[in-house]
C-alpha cells in the first residue's frame, strides 16, 4: 500500500514507476525455411529454443501479479487540474489501482497522511512525498527486512531531483539526523556501518527526512501514526525516529532501495513554516526529550517559560509514552544519536544586551573577521548567545554533529574580543568569564572587562576589552534549571 501526499504532483507520470505493466511479445508464425532449424532445436531442447534465441535478452514481461492499491491524498488543494482532470486520467489509465482521498478542509502534511493511513488496508504502508519517483525493485528490498522485524520503519535511500532541469543527481549514503532546532539534515553513517565495508548493508539512522518510509501498518497504528497534534510541517519526521527507537523499534536506510526526490525551493504551506515547525518542535521537546528539552529552547532563542507559544494537548501523547513503555531520551543519546552535542550545562542564552548601548547586540560578525562586535538586535543564529557554568560565554548557532558556535576570548594581546573555536584554546582562562544576570564581564586570564564604547564604525559603537567601568550585561533568557554537563 503506498499513500502518496504533501500536495499533489502534476507529473502524474510517476505512477508508472509503481508495477509497471511488461510490454514485449513473441513472433506468431515462423518464416518460411526456418521450420527445420527451429524443429531440430525442439527436439534437443524441448521447448522453442530456435525463438527464444531471437528474443532481446533484455525484454519486459507482463506483470500479472494482482495490482496494489495506490492513494492519493488530496489535503484540499486549490489547483483544479487535480480534481477532475486528475480523477479522469487517473480512472482511465489506471482503472482500480489509485484511491483518492480528499480532505474536505486543508490539514497539512502531518494529518493528510494519517487519513491516508486509514484507508489503507495492505499489511504494509509505504509513505511518500508526491514529487517522488521510484528506481526499479526499490520495494523488494525494503518489504524484506520487514518481513524479518515488523518493528523497523524502512527508508529508501534518497537521490535529488534538480528543481530546474529534472536532472538525477546521485546523493551518497547517508543517515538522517537533526539539529536541536529539529530541523533534519543527512548525516554521515554511523562508524560501525564504515567498519563493516559492504556498502549495501542497511544504516541505522536517528530519525527521517521525511519525505519516504515504509512501515508495517499495524504496527504504525500501535505506535500512535504521526503525532495528529502537530500542524502543517515540520517536526514529525524527527518525532517519529526518536518514538520509535524510545519505545522499541528501530530505523534504517537501504542503500538497495532508492526513491528520487525534487528539491524544491518553496513548499506550498502557509508563508511562515518556521512558526508551525517552531511550535512542533517544542511539542516534541515536551513529550519525548525529559530534561534535553532545555536545548531546543535553546535552539529557538524561547525563554522556558512564559513563551507565549501554544503547542497543544499533550496529554494524550505522554500517556502513549507510557502505555508503550518507552526509554529516556538520555539512552536514546547514548545509544542511537551519540554524535548529537549537548548544551545541557547553559546558564543564560538568547540576546547579549550591555547597559550603554541596549539597542544593539553582541554580534558573530564577518566569520572571516574571527571578532564579536555589535548589531540591531534581531535574535537569530549569529546573535545566539549562551554562558554556561564553566564561564564560558559562546556565540552562534548551535551545532549537531559539529560545533557551529565560537568562545568569545581575551588573548591578552588585541584590544578586540577574538571568537575562537573552544578546544583549540589552550589557556584556560582566556575563555573563561566571570558573570552574573545584570553584571560585568570580566575575563579570568586578563582581568579585562567586555565593554562598549563610542566609535566610527556601522552602528555608531565598538565592542572592545578594556579596564572595567561598570558597564552590564543580561541575557535576554535564563534556564530555570541547571544540568550537569
Amino acid at each position: 500500500m503506498m499513500i502518496m501526499s504533501k500536495g499533489l504532483s502534476k507529473s502524474l507520470g510517476l505512477i508508472e514507476g509503481f508495477g509497471g505493466r511488461g510490454r514485449g511479445g513473441l513472433p506468431a508464425t515462423l518464416a518460411p525455411g526456418e521450420e527445420t532449424d527451429a524443429k531440430r532445436l525442439k527436439d534437443k531442447y524441448g521447448y522453442n529454443a530456435y525463438l527464444s534465441d531471437k528474443i532481446s535478452l533484455d525484454r519486459s514481461i507482463a506483470d500479472h501479479r494482482p495490482a496494489g492499491e495506490i492513494i492519493l491524498v488530496d489535503d484540499n488543494s486549490d489547483d483544479e487540474q487535480l480534481k477532475g482532470p486528475l480523477e479522469e486520467y487517473v480512472n482511465k489509465r489506471y482503472p482500480g489501482l489509485v484511491k483518492m482521498v480528499r480532505n474536505q478542509k486543508r490539514e497539512g502534511l502531518i494529518r493528510a497522511r494519517i487519513e491516508g493511513w486509514k484507508v489503507a488496508s495492505g499489511e504494509v504502508t509505504g509513505f511518500f512525498d508526491a514529487h517522488v519517483e521510484f528506481t526499479p525493485s526499490w520495494a523488494e528490498p525494503v518489504l524484506a527486512r520487514i518481513k524479518e522485524d515488523s518493528r523497523r520503519v524502512v527508508l529508501p535511500s534518497i537521490d535529488n531531483i534538480r528543481h530546474d532541469t529534472m536532472e538525477l543527481e546521485r546523493y551518497e549514503n547517508s543517515a538522517h539526523g537533526f539539529n536541536w532546532e529539529l530541523w533534519c539534515m543527512y548525516i554521515s553513517p554511523p562508524r560501525q556501518w564504515w567498519d563493516e565495508e559492504d556498502t549495501s548493508a542497511p544504516i541505522r539512522t536517528p530519525a527521517m527526512i521525511g519525505c519516504s518510509f515504509v512501515v508495517h501498518r499495524a504496527y504504525f497504528g500501535e505506535l500512535g501514526l504521526l503525532d495528529p497534534g502537530m500542524d502543517v510541517y515540520g517536526g514529525e519526521n524527527i518525532e517519529l525516529g526518536i518514538r520509535v527507537w524510545l519505545c522499541g523499534g528501530s530505523m534504517e536506510v537501504l542503500p538497495c532501495s532508492r526513491v528520487a526526490h525534487i528539491a524544491r525551493v518553496k513548499k506550498p504551506y502557509h508563508s511562515n513554516i518556521a512558526f508551525h515547525t517552531r511550535r512542533n518542535a517544542l511539542r516534541v521537546a515536551e513529550v519525548w526529550m525529559d530534561e534535553y528539552k532545555t536545548n531546543v529552547y535553546l535552539a529557538w532563542n524561547i525563554p522556558m517559560e512564559n513563551h507565549g507559544i501554544d503547542y497543544g494537548d499533550i496529554s494524550e501523547r505522554l500517556a502513549l509514552r507510557k502505555n508503550l513503555q518507552c526509554k529516556n531520551f538520555e539512552w536514546y543519546l547514548e545509544n542511537v544519536y551519540p554524535e548529537m552535542r549537548r548544551y545541557n550545562s547553559t546558564v543564560h542564552y538568547g540576546e547579549i544586551h550591555n547597559s550603554r548601548a541596549s539597542h544593539l547586540c553582541m554580534d558573530q560578525g564577518a566569520r572571516e573577521n574571527h571578532t564579536a562586535t555589535l548589531h540591531p538586535c534581531h535574535g537569530w543564529g549569529p546573535q545566539l548567545g549562551r554562558y554556561t557554568a564553566e564561564g564560558r560565554l559562546y556565540l552562534g548557532p548551535l551545532g549537531s554533529t559539529g560545533e557551529d558556535t565560537r568562545c568569545v576570548v581575551d588573548d591578552q594581546t588585541s584590544s578586540l574580543p577574538q571568537l575562537r573555536h573552544c578546544d583549540k584554546i589552550s589557556d584556560v582562562k582566556q575563555k573563561t568569564w566571570l558573570f552574573s544576570q545584570n553584571e560585568s564581564m570580566v575575563n579570568g586570564a586578563s582581568g579585562r572587562c567586555l565593554e562598549v564604547v563610542p566609535a566610527n564604525v556601522d552602528f555608531g559603537y565598538q565592542l572592545v576589552l578594556q579596564p572595567c567601568t561598570g558597564q552590564k550585561w543580561i541575557f535576554k533568557n535564563t534556564m530555570r534549571q541547571q544540568l550537569g554537563t
